[in-house]
C-alpha cells in the first residue's frame, strides 16, 4: 500500500521550491543570502507561512526582511502564475533562526569539551 501524504504537505513542498525560484529573481536581494527553509501551509490551503534564513550580518537580515515584506504581493502574484491552484494562499515570511541557535549550541558544547579535556 503506497504512503499517503496530506495535500497540504505536497502543495507546501511545491510552494517552497517555487518561492525559492521567485526569490532568486528579486534583484534587490543578494542571491546567496536568503534561503527558504520551509513552508507551513494550513490544511485548507488558504494561509502559508514561509520560513527563511539569511546568511550574513544583522544588517543583511534586516535588509532581507524589509525586501521580502515589500515584495510579498509580487511573490504571491508570481506564485499564482506558476502554480495551478484554485486559490493562491496568502503568504507571510517568517525568519527562521534554527541554524544560528544550533551553531551557538555547538560552540557551547565545544567549549565544555575543551574545558573538560584540561
Amino acid at each position: 500500500m503506497p504512503l499517503s501524504y496530506k495535500r497540504s504537505t505536497r502543495v507546501g513542498e511545491l510552494i517552497q521550491h517555487t518561492v525559492s525560484e521567485i526569490i532568486r529573481e528579486i534583484r534587490e536581494l543578494n542571491v546567496g543570502l536568503v534561503t527558504i527553509m520551509g513552508v507551513k501551509l494550513t490544511d485548507d490551503l488558504q494561509t502559508c507561512r514561509i520560513y527563511y534564513s539569511v546568511f550574513g550580518t544583522d544588517e543583511d537580515k534586516k535588509n532581507a526582511a524589509s525586501i521580502l515584506e515589500k515584495n510579498t504581493k509580487e511573490v504571491r502574484h508570481q506564485l499564482a502564475l506558476r502554480l495551478n491552484l484554485r486559490r493562491t494562499p496568502t503568504i507571510t515570511f517568517t525568519y527562521d533562526d534554527t541554524n544560528e541557535t544550533a551553531s551557538k549550541v555547538f560552540d557551547i558544547l565545544e567549549k565544555i569539551k575543551k574545558e573538560d579535556g584540561k
